[in-house]
């Protein structure tokens, strides 16, 4: 320890106010000190599973859109912003700290409880009264505040009550570093036990009742440890209770100025922090997948990072001048990013690897786990040796920790609400990644040179040197920064692959996902989000999208309204358009730039769909789409992303389906996309199960390649009477249907018989079959999770062939007519090979 350093530490001594005799030092309780950390630590865990369940629960209600998904993210952030401010001011310092923390983790798990329970009857009230723009947003806000606000509020202030434990001392705000650490260690231990446990195996009510015991656990043992008699009383005993307050609590901490450069500096760092987050976990989700397993892996290898960090920071703020360290952090930041974009854009996604290949689950998320943190993991160790750099350069001794910590982390957390929302709804979005990461560099150029300044350094001339110098290094890294590969943005994880040579002849980053559109040397066009191909113009895919559109509309009585989830490139949506019978059809698309994206590269194979004057599209999931409105529909069909994609589950739950029979007119059909590929056969079963159980009389039609498993088209109607072939010929057969006779042909249905053709069973048919299959709810959300474990599995010709695999039978309550149709039907269906 420097000498300047020692004398510092002599005049905090100094400086501490009267201590009651029996109160020891810190470093007698440090003991005790290690156990409040350890229960920190717990707390830590409890508050990411809330988190998780929390999200999980209110994107179901509010929807997944990126505004829906922003309202939460400021609300849960706002919550612990306003509880760090909020404790110093409401209790006093005279209060025991183990008391409060008790206090504050049973109310959390209480709230906790309440919020399970209450989501249904939330739901129901926030379906009622939603309504489009303003008025809507704000309901949305309400909603978020109400069910986050007290308990996130709670959360915020359990790091400022315990921190009183401590005095404003060298040592003691180390111990303050060491706490945060504690508390952020834990959240990493909950993110993968709720992500890749209890949520995977369980549900959000086992998840939320285990956080909850432990809130209870910890209270218990504050509790208890406050209650210790008699030797252990005095070393529990806060740093100042007992003695007179100090002028300056008596003040209320006034003489402490409201903002510092530190808490610029802090907020600065929480800010770059978010925002740099948001972009990595939209390109990681690329080259990983982004399933649920990828957003946790990559939370918990960013909170790592923040958790050892933090616990270096803490030690090192000892040991350096904590504001020229504070400083140094932020400079360093600068090549962390330009060293993360190198990484994510350069070098990662053009790694030899082949996701096709059998690789064990274990040896691929060792992989993901290592990618992951060779490029993010540098960074988030600064950001998180700042915070405590940053208490230990703020400190003042003889005032309230309480208000320290709560001051310091209220800034970092506005700065993080700020980095967050402003990457993901206008940086990204207006400017791209790569720019988006070019100002982060420079915001933090500027506030290590905030934190190294100090009074006087523009004014000395080895100062301004030393400025002009950061400047010139930050522009260089800056400009070191690449581009997002295009070939990387369109087909993610099989770059290596699938994407060497690849022309891709247009990228965008919108609010919600990165697409592309890629051309093969014929001049079939694919469009592509979430790093793969997900509509095309090849046979295979023009043959399903088309099912899915003229299924709806041919099988419903009367085909008047139709509501189309996900637009992609407008296939399905265009399919339903032509028919004569629809005079308005509502697409329902969460990515903005999809609709110009379709207009512009797949007009000729939607049949101009996005400017047909009776299509409305809509900007926002389809689950909330159909929660929020009053309107029925003759047909509803859906085709969102693959249900490995998080949030794409929830569009195949149980509740899902009746919401959407709820919305059918009768007579009424529905239709929805299921895949083969890239799942497992535990997924597909989940997916055809849930169909049934809402609408027992539907049935599975097939789509292949050469009579191998590709995937299925899953129908039903909304009360589930048959669907008459006699009216389905008629209208084929009719001048006005020929534009959709003509669609049919062009994918190799000459008629009626050939589409309906395609069945391959029931749930009668099925039963054998799915009776092992596992029902995706609302709750659980099963389906992302057995999804998940198939992301780079092809299996679909097996899967197909165990679907297919009990005698044909045909189905008489499916279909009606006259013998002359159901005898076509037959042959058709008996026909081989079941090439579709």
């Amino acid at each position: 320890m420097c000498a300047s350093q020692q004398t510092q530490d002599s005049e905090d001594e100094d400086a501490r106010p009267p201590r009651n005799s029996n109160t020891p030092s810190v470093r007698h309780v440090g003991g005790f000190l290690v156990i409040v950390a350890a229960l920190l630590a717990v707390s830590g865990v409890a508050a990411l599973v809330y988190q998780l369940v929390w999200f999980q629960l209110l994107g179901l209600v509010l929807g997944s859109s990126a505004v829906s998904l922003g309202v939460l993210l400021a609300t849960f952030m706002g919550g612990l912003c306003l509880g760090s401010v909020l404790l110093p001011r409401c209790v006093s310092r005279r209060r025991d700290p183990l008391r409060i923390f008790a206090v504050l983790e049973l109310a959390v798990g209480a709230i906790g409880l309440c919020v399970l329970y209450a989501m249904p009857l939330i739901a129901d009230v926030y379906g009622a009264w939603a309504n489009p723009g303003i008025a809507g947003l704000t309901l949305r806000a309400a909603v978020a505040a109400l069910c986050l606000l007290p308990p996130t509020v709670l959360m915020g202030a359990t790091l400022p009550a315990v921190s009183r434990w401590v005095e404003t001392t060298s040592a003691g705000v180390a111990w303050l570093g060491a706490f945060y650490a504690a508390n952020v260690a834990g959240a990493v231990v909950g993110c993968l036990f709720a992500g890749f446990y209890l949520l995977r195996v369980h549900d959000v009510g086992v998840a939320t009742f285990t956080a909850a015991a432990l809130n209870v656990l910890v209270a218990a043992i504050c509790l208890f440890l406050a209650h210790r008699r008699p030797e252990a009383e005095a070393a529990l005993t806060p740093a100042s209770a007992g003695s007179a307050p100090t002028l300056a609590e008596a003040a209320g901490d006034a003489s402490l100025p409201a903002i510092g450069s530190v808490h610029v500096v802090i907020a600065l760092s929480g800010m770059t922090a978010l925002a740099a987050e948001v972009v990595w976990t939209r390109q990681l989700s690329l080259l990983l997948g982004a399933t649920v397993y990828t957003f946790a892996l990559i939370l918990a290898v960013f909170l790592l990072g923040l958790g050892l960090g933090s616990g270096a920071g803490a030690a090192l703020s000892r040991r350096l001048p904590p504001r020229t360290a504070l400083g140094c952090c932020q400079l360093a930041l600068c090549a962390a990013v330009a060293w993360a974009a190198f990484a994510l854009w350069s070098w990662l996604p053009f790694w030899p690897l082949d996701v096709t290949l059998a690789t064990p689950a274990a040896a691929m998320l060792q992989i993901d786990l290592l990618r992951t943190a060779f490029a993010i993991l540098p960074a988030a160790l600064l950001w998180g040796a700042s915070f405590p750099l940053a208490l230990a350069a703020a400190r003042a001794p003889g005032r309230d920790p309480a208000r320290l910590v709560g001051r310091l982390y209220a800034a970092n957390t506005v700065g993080a609400i700020a980095g967050a929302l402003g990457a993901a709804f206008v940086l990204v979005a207006w400017l791209g990644s790569q720019q988006t990461l070019q100002v982060l560099i420079v915001v933090s150029a500027v506030s290590g040179l905030l934190a190294l300044a100090g009074p006087g350094l523009a004014r000395r001339a080895r100062g301004r040197v030393i400025a002009a110098a950061v400047v010139a290094i930050a522009a260089a890294l800056a400009f070191t920064v690449p581009r997002p590969p295009a070939e990387f943005i369109a087909y993610g994880r099989f770059t290596p692959t699938r994407g060497q040579g690849a022309n891709v002849i247009y990228t965008g980053e919108g609010l919600t996902a990165s697409v592309a559109v890629s051309e093969d040397e014929a001049g079939v066009r694919s469009f592509h989000s979430a790093g793969k191909a997900q509509a095309s113009g090849y046979p295979q895919d023009m043959r399903l999208q088309r099912m899915l559109g003229h299924l709806t509309t041919l099988a419903a009585d009367e085909p008047g309204s139709i509501l189309v989830i996900g637009l992609g490139a407008g296939i399905t949506a265009g399919a339903a358009s032509i028919d004569p019978g629809v005079e308005r059809v509502v697409v329902a698309e969460i990515e903005p730039l999809v609709p110009a994206v379709a207009a512009r590269y797949f007009d000729a194979e939607n049949h101009g769909v996005a400017t047909n004057p009776k299509v409305e599209i809509r900007i926002d999931d389809g689950r909330h789409v159909l929660s929020t409105t009053t309107a029925t529909f003759d047909g509803i069909t859906s085709d969102p992303l693959d249900p490995w994609v998080r949030g794409a589950a929830a569009l195949y739950t149980a509740e899902f389906w009746r919401l959407a029979r709820s919305r059918l007119n009768p007579g009424g059909a529905i239709t929805v996309f299921v895949q083969l590929y890239e799942s497992t056969e535990a997924a597909v079963k989940s997916e055809v199960a849930t169909f049934f159980e809402v609408f027992p009389q539907g049935g599975v039609f097939a789509n292949t390649v050469e009579g191998r498993g590709y995937d299925v088209v899953l129908l039903a109607r909304a009360d589930g009477t048959p669907i008459d072939l006699d009216r389905m010929h008629a209208r084929l057969q009719s001048r006005s249907y020929e534009p959709v006779a003509r669609s049919l042909r062009e994918v190799g249905f000459n008629s009626a018989a050939d589409l309906l053709g395609t069945y391959v069973g029931g749930r009668e048919e099925l039963a054998a079959w799915l009776q092992d299959a596992a029902i995706n709810r609302d709750r659980n959300l099963r389906l992302q999770y057995l999804a998940g474990q198939g992301l780079n599995i092809y299996a679909a010709d097996a899967i197909f062939d165990n679907m297919t695999s009990g005698p044909p039978r045909f189905p008489e309550a499916l279909f009606t007519g006259s013998p002359l149709r159901l005898e076509e039907l037959r042959q058709r269906m008996r026909a081989l090979p079941r090439d579709f």
